[in-house]
C-alpha cells in the first residue's frame, strides 16, 4: 500500500468507527507531515481522497474536518464489467436528442454538458475583445495561422509549467475548442478501421469522434475514483493491435475520476513501451477542488506519444470556442490537419484571452469558480441522499461538475430520461456513455449550475421517479 493510500486508510478508520466525530478537526497537514515523516503532497493526495469519498471537508482558515453529512452519503458505484470484444460506434442519435433538451431554457438542466454561463467573466472578457479587435494588426491575421497567437500560446506554456510540464511555445496547437483538437489528434494517429481504447463509461463526445473516424471502441473498465484499470487495459492490449488511447485522466466526464500519478506515470510507461499514442482529454483540469492541481500524464511523457489537450470553455470563455493541443511528436502534422480542418481558430478571441491571462485576474476567478462548484457539488450530493432510493450509489469528485449515479437494478434510464423530459428536467442516461449502450440504471447529472429552490425541487422529482412514483411538472 503506498504511503497516501496508508494515511487515507487510518484516517477512514478513525472516522467510521467515531473516533473523529462530524465537524470535529481532524490533524493539520503540517502535523501529519511531522508525527509521519512523509511529505505534504502525500498528506495531500491523502486528504483530497477522503474529501472524495465525503468523509472530510476542507474549511477556509480552518483545516480540514470531518464531513457532518458522511454516514448519510450513498456508496461510490462498482467498476462496470465490460465485454473484451471491439465496437463499432454508433450513439449520434442519442446525443442529439439529449442536446435538443438542453436547449431550452425553461428545462431544468441537469443533462448538459455545461455549466452555467453566470460563473464566468464575460462582460470583462468583452471589454478586452472590444480593445484587441480595435488595435488588432491586420497582418495578424496571416502571422496567427496554425499553429496560431504566439502571446496565447506563450500564455498556456506558463500554465504548464505549472503544474509540471516543460513545453515550448512551439509546442502548442491552438484549435477551435477542445473538441477539435480531440478530433485532429484521433485523425493524426488512426485510420478508419483501427482499434481506440476508451474508458467506459467515457464521454459521448469521444463516441462521436470515433464514429465519425470510423474507427472501433474498445471499452476498459473505469473505477469511479481512481480511473482506467490499468491491468484490464495491458491484457486488451495484449488481445487487440490497439492504435491509441483515448483517456481523460483527471476528473473525467461522466465519472469524474482521477488517476493517481503513480498510475497515469505506468499508464504512460506502459504505452511507450508499445508505442502506442494516448490522446489526453484534460478540459476540466482548471476546476479540481484541493489546494494541488493534479498533474496531466503529459507530465510524465518523455517519448512524445502524449497528446494533450485544453480548453478555456469550461474555466473560463464558454462559446468564444478556443482551445489547444499539446500534440508531442505529432505537432507538426496535427498544425497541418488545423489547416485543412478549419484554416484558423478566430483571432480576436485568441488575443482577447491572452490578454485576459497576462492581467492577472485568471486565478482569482478560478478560485471563486471552484468553491461555487464544489458548493454546489454538496448541495446536491446532501439532495440524492435525501430523495434518491437508499441502493442508489454516487460518485463524489474532487473537482468538476458531474455525478454519476448509479440507481437500483432493473431501472431503466432511458425511460426515466424521457419521463423526466416531459416533466421538464433535462438528464443524461448511462447509455449515452458506452459504445455497447451500457449502463442502463446510470445517470449523470449536471452540478455546475447555482443552487435554487428549483433545482431541489427538480431533484426531489427524479428522487420519485427512481423510486416509480408519480410527479408533477417542475
Amino acid at each position: 500500500m503506498l504511503l497516501y493510500q496508508q494515511l487515507m486508510e487510518d484516517t477512514a478508520r478513525l472516522i467510521e468507527r467515531g473516533v473523529l466525530k462530524p465537524g470535529e478537526k481532524i490533524p493539520s497537514v503540517r502535523a501529519i507531515c511531522r508525527q509521519r515523516g512523509i511529505s505534504q503532497s502525500t498528506v495531500l493526495e491523502a486528504y483530497h481522497r477522503l474529501e472524495d469519498r465525503g468523509l472530510i471537508e476542507a474549511r477556509p482558515r480552518s483545516g480540514y474536518v470531518v464531513s457532518a453529512h458522511w454516514r448519510q452519503l450513498p456508496q461510490e458505484p462498482r467498476t462496470a464489467r465490460v465485454s473484451t470484444g471491439t465496437r463499432t460506434v454508433d450513439v449520434a442519435d442519442l446525443v442529439f436528442g439529449i442536446l435538443e433538451s438542453t436547449r431550452n431554457r425553461a428545462v431544468v438542466p441537469l443533462g448538459s454538458a455545461f455549466p452555467s454561463p453566470l460563473l464566468f467573466p464575460l462582460p470583462a472578457l468583452a471589454r478586452l475583445l472590444g480593445a484587441v479587435a480595435r488595435k488588432l494588426d491586420p497582418w495578424m491575421t496571416v502571422a496567427d495561422l496554425p499553429p496560431g497567437s504566439w502571446e496565447l500560446r506563450r500564455q498556456i506554456v506558463k500554465r504548464y509549467l505549472g503544474c509540471g510540464v516543460r513545453l515550448d511555445v512551439e509546442d502548442i496547437v491552438i484549435t477551435s475548442g477542445a473538441a477539435e483538437a480531440l478530433n485532429l489528434c484521433l485523425q493524426a494517429v488512426t485510420q478508419p478501421g483501427d482499434i481506440v481504447a476508451v474508458e467506459s463509461p467515457t464521454f459521448y463526445g469521444c463516441l462521436q469522434a470515433l464514429q465519425r473516424q470510423g474507427v472501433r471502441a474498445l471499452e476498459i473498465p473505469t473505477h469511479p475514483r481512481d480511473g482506467v484499470d490499468l491491468a484490464q487495459l495491458e491484457r486488451a492490449l495484449d488481445k487487440h493491435r490497439v492504435k491509441a488511447c483515448w483517456f481523460m485522466t483527471s476528473l473525467s466526464n461522466p465519472l469524474g475520476c482521477s488517476m493517481p500519478e503513480a498510475r497515469k506515470q505506468a499508464l504512460v510507461e506502459l504505452l511507450a513501451r508499445r508505442a502506442i499514442p494516448l490522446i489526453e482529454d484534460d478540459v476540466y483540469a482548471e476546476l479540481y477542488f484541493g489546494s494541488q492541481a493534479p498533474r496531466p500524464a503529459k507530465a510524465f511523457d518523455r517519448s512524445g506519444l502524449v497528446l494533450h489537450c485544453g480548453s478555456f470553455a469550461k474555466c473560463l470563455a464558454p462559446g468564444y470556442r478556443v482551445g489547444w493541443a499539446a500534440p508531442g511528436r505529432f505537432t507538426r502534422e496535427l498544425a497541418r490537419l488545423k489547416f485543412i480542418n478549419s484554416i484558423s481558430t478566430n483571432i480576436p478571441a485568441q488575443e482577447a484571452l491572452a490578454a485576459y491571462l497576462a492581467k492577472g485576474g485568471y486565478e482569482f476567478h478560478l478560485r471563486r469558480l471552484r468553491q461555487a462548484l464544489q458548493s454546489q457539488q454538496n448541495r446536491m450530493l446532501e439532495a440524492i441522499a435525501r430523495y434518491f432510493p437508499d441502493q442508489v450509489r454516487v460518485t463524489r469528485p474532487q473537482g468538476g461538475y458531474f455525478l454519476w449515479l448509479e440507481l437500483p437494478e432493473g431501472t431503466d434510464a432511458l425511460a426515466l430520461q424521457k419521463r423526466a423530459t416531459e416533466l421538464g428536467i433535462s438528464i443524461a442516461p448511462g447509455p449515452l456513455f458506452s459504445a455497447s449502450r451500457r449502463f442502463g440504471n446510470c445517470l449523470r447529472l449536471n452540478c455546475g449550475h447555482p443552487w435554487s429552490p428549483r433545482l431541489d425541487e427538480a431533484l426531489r422529482t427524479l428522487g420519485q421517479l427512481a423510486h416509480g412514483g408519480k410527479t408533477a411538472p417542475c
